[in-house]
Order: C-alpha cells, then sequence, then structure tokens
C-alpha cells in the first residue's frame, strides 16, 4: 500500500475527504520526523515506536576493491512493532 492507496481507504473509513486526510498524515508524519530528528521517540501504543539507532564509526571495506575504508558514525531512524501489530500479522 503507498500514501496514495492509504489516504483514500482512509478517507472511505473515515467520511472525510481526502484533501484532509492527507493534511493530517502529512502532519502526523511531520511531527514524527521532529521528534526524531531532536532525538526523541514516539511511541503509539500497540502499534509500536519509532526511535533513532546511533551507529559508531566503523572500519568496512569497498566490497568491489578490498580497499580498507572508515565507515563514518550516523544516525539512523528504526521502527519496532508493537505486541498488537506483531499479533495482526501473525
Amino acid at each position: 500500500m503507498n500514501k496514495a492507496e492509504l489516504v483514500a481507504r482512509a478517507a472511505r473509513d473515515t467520511g472525510l475527504t481526502k484533501a484532509d486526510v492527507l493534511r493530517v498524515l502529512d502532519s502526523v508524519l511531520d511531527a514524527v520526523g521532529r521528534s526524531l530528528r531532536r532525538g526523541g521517540k514516539v511511541k503509539l501504543v500497540g502499534f509500536g515506536t519509532f526511535h533513532v539507532s546511533r551507529h559508531r564509526a566503523r572500519a568496512g571495506h569497498n566490497p568491489r576493491t578490498g580497499e580498507p575504508m572508515r565507515i563514518t558514525a550516523r544516525k539512523l531512524p528504526k521502527f519496532t512493532a508493537g505486541k498488537d501489530l506483531k499479533k495482526l500479522v501473525r
């Protein structure tokens, strides 16, 4: 399911217009992104938790040439599924 399909489904289920649902969805995604940028977590009970995972710098190698290289430290967004979502998928 892509964003457009999600918006259409939510509009059908709620009776709201697609434009209204799109504004709400964009607002929610923006709020999640801003919270993660500040280093926070977003917990949606039963659904899951969005958080930032920090990876340390490490030594690696170039897969094409085999030359050693340094992989820089970075932060990545992560999602951990909640109990209810895991149960739904099983």
